[in-house]
């Protein structure tokens, strides 16, 4: 099943990035960054992966992560995948998030 949000013509031709956003209570920010970690490294070996940079937010109630995934097919997959669903149960038991896609625009340097 195709994602509305993304034509199919495009699914597998760009790379794609997620940006999502997770907010947490400050006491449990590091917990948080500790097992966003093992959920990357969880990524890494998995067809399509690029790149990953988690962010602590300075307010002490957010983390983000920056991935890179050759394809939105690849995303997908790496969504339906067993190790990567069991190391995001104990992240959903203490965050919220909200995963975005997107293509890049433009690079200003």
């Amino acid at each position: 099943m195709t994602d509305p949000a993304v034509p199919a013509d495009t699914e597998d031709a760009i790379p794609v990035v997620l940006i999502n956003v997770f907010k947490v209570q400050p006491e449990k920010q590091d917990e948080l960054l500790d097992l966003l970690a093992a959920l990357t490294r969880a990524q890494v070996g998995l067809p399509g992966f690029v790149s990953a940079t988690l962010h602590r937010g300075l307010n002490g109630k957010t983390v983000a992560n920056h991935a890179v995934w050759r394809s939105v097919a690849d995303w997908k997959a790496m969504t339906r995948n067993g190790a990567v669903a069991a190391a995001m149960s104990p992240i959903m038991a203490i965050a919220t998030f909200e995963p975005n896609l997107y293509e890049a625009g433009e690079v200003i340097e």
